[in-house]
């Protein structure tokens, strides 16, 4: 019994890593992303509208469970520093959009988008000893945000 309990506050855990990354991302629903997009000048790379939401997803599928595997992760040294770069990188990710498309501000932005990429590589190092799941799950993160800070990079240079 006590085996179905401790499974079932596991998937409690995640969901709530989950649903936390969604609220979190839903705030992007207050600007009007695709309106203020549509009117920027984009560089020749920049992906379609249509792939940002199935990639978005399955990254935040990918933090919550970095963020659940680091709450269950071992007793280590390193794991509040662990836990609060995870944090940061949560923070500035949930912060890019609104600088982004509510402040329309393009170069505070790119400052945002690129202190998370230092921050996702510096949990990416940190990581690799003590989770490899965990950091390989943030390396399709970072490389992502990589891209997305020179899209940004680009929209700063041909907009600003």
């Amino acid at each position: 019994m006590e085996q179905k309990n401790e499974r079932y506050m596991k998937i409690a855990t995640w969901v709530i890593f989950y649903v936390g990354t969604i609220v979190a991302a839903s705030s992007a629903g207050l600007w009007d992303i695709k309106g203020y997009y549509s009117e920027l000048t984009s560089p020749s790379f920049a992906p379609p509208n249509w792939l940002f939401g199935p990639v978005w997803t399955i990254l935040y599928i990918f933090v919550a469970t970095i963020g659940f595997r680091l709450v269950y992760m071992a007793k280590d040294a390193w794991k509040p520093l662990l836990i609060a770069l995870w944090t940061l990188q949560y923070a500035l990710n949930t912060i890019w959009t609104p600088v982004f498309f509510g402040a329309y501000n393009l170069g505070a932005a790119l400052i945002y988008i690129v202190a998370l990429d230092v921050v996702i590589l510096a949990f990416i190092l940190l990581m690799w000893k003590r989770d490899r799941i965990g950091a390989y799950l943030a390396i399709p993160y970072l490389a992502w945000v990589s891209f997305a800070s020179l899209l940004n990079a680009s929209f700063w240079m041909l907009n600003g």
